[in-house]
């Protein structure tokens, strides 16, 4: 079973900047590199939604409410995806997810990004 693992939130001003990051578990055996990936946000009192994914040859794509502030990538060698963001707002509030997109494998705890003054 894959168990996806992602680390990094924290509580941050607005303008800040954090960088997320996601690995498949080691005794998984799954390459992340195979497939496009996604990371996900779940706000409280919403739906899950996708905020930006990575193809396989490394083709980004963002919703527009993160454009120009975010930027997703992948790290092959160490099997992990990442999120870096910057310029956060309140509004970025969530429980963040990596999955693959769409996804695929169960979901993992994710971790929490809070944007607050």
């Amino acid at each position: 079973q894959v168990q996806l693992v992602e680390s990094g939130g924290g509580l941050v001003q607005p303008g800040g900047s954090l960088r997320l990051s996601c690995a498949a578990s080691a005794a998984s055996g799954t390459i992340l590199s195979l497939n496009a990936m996604g990371w996900y946000r779940q706000a409280p009192g919403k739906q899950r939604a996708l905020v930006a994914a990575i193809t396989r040859g490394g083709t980004t794509s963002y919703v527009d409410s993160v454009k120009g502030r975010f930027t997703i990538s992948r790290n092959n060698a160490k099997n992990s995806v990442s999120l870096q963001m910057n310029s956060l707002k309140p509004g970025d509030t969530a429980v963040y997810h990596c999955n693959e997109a769409p996804p695929k494998y169960s979901w993992g705890q994710g971790t929490q990004v809070t944007v607050s003054s």
